[in-house]
């Protein structure tokens, strides 16, 4: 990593424009995910919901063993074998609407590598600007991290707890919710739907929960408690795996009169994710 690291940051900069319209499938599609009833007349998009747009488009030739495409393109070719969307930061400025021209600008901002308690680390940070006709609607952080697999015999990490929310709905995390969200990103990372590839090659005990999925519980729970109001901001960050194996919690307390703390609760009782959530 030493040796690629400037090659690596020379990536710094670069950017990449992609234009959709948001079309209302998807949205359809996503309330069905979500056990929303179905709802003709919802003609915007929620928090988070622009993640079924712009999606990955790469050729199937051009797809690595892992199911993502090959390393390189507009992302750097990090030479670790684990990537993970660790988090992200977003500010909305304006609502996105079925049948908006939108385009998304992305540039990576920074390329960082750090060794910790697991071994060499690789976060690569991107900023997403996405406008549509009012003119820029919204503004996201994406955090990725790329890691060694961990050593045979390594301590297994140390988690803090999660308290009980103040309002929580518990999610069952089945292979088929984990598929049908697959799909609809377009997402082939096997982690999330190949049970074989996952535990015989990446060594997990079951199919890995999206974090974006995640994040997208965790904003639809507060967006349901402050209903009528319109989100600002938004951040989370992954601390732990959750797996398809047992039920979890998505959990939420108020913080002051215009924002909420936000968390996933896992079966063991640690916290899986941490969000941050504040409307106007």
């Amino acid at each position: 990593m030493d040796a690629n690291l400037d090659a690596l940051q020379a990536w710094t900069g670069r950017s990449e424009t992609l234009d959709d319209t948001v079309a209302a499938t998807p949205l359809r599609l996503m309330r069905a995910l979500m056990d929303l009833p179905p709802d003709d007349t919802a003609a915007e998009v929620p928090p988070l919901w622009h993640w079924l747009y712009f999606l990955p488009g790469a050729r199937q030739s051009e797809i690595g063993d892992d199911g993502h495409p090959r390393r390189g393109g507009f992302l750097p070719p990090v030479p670790l074998p684990r990537r993970m969307w660790a988090g992200g930061q977003l500010e909305f400025f304006a609502p996105l609407r079925v049948g908006d021209a939108i385009r998304r600008t992305s540039t990576i901002d920074d390329v960082e590598v750090k060794t910790g308690r697991t071994g060499t680390l690789c976060f690569v940070r991107v900023r997403h600007e996405v406008s549509g006709p009012q003119g820029l609607a919204l503004r996201e952080f994406h955090d990725i991290v790329y890691r060694d697999a961990p050593a045979a015999g390594a301590a297994v990490p140390q988690y803090a707890a999660a308290p009980e929310g103040e309002f929580t709905q518990t999610v069952v995390p089945d292979d088929v919710l984990l598929f049908r969200y697959s799909a609809l990103t377009f997402n082939g990372h096997r982690i999330h739907y190949d049970r074989r590839y996952v535990t015989q090659v990446e060594g997990y005990p079951g199919l890995i929960v999206h974090g974006p999925l995640m994040a997208t519980l965790l904003a639809g729970l507060a967006m349901r408690k402050f209903a009528g109001r319109t989100a600002a901001r938004f951040s989370f960050r992954a601390l732990k795996p959750v797996f398809d194996l047992h039920p979890f919690d998505v959990c939420g307390k108020l913080d002051g009169a215009d924002a909420c703390e936000l968390w996933i609760r896992d079966h063991a009782g640690d916290k899986a994710m941490a969000a941050h959530m504040e409307f106007r």
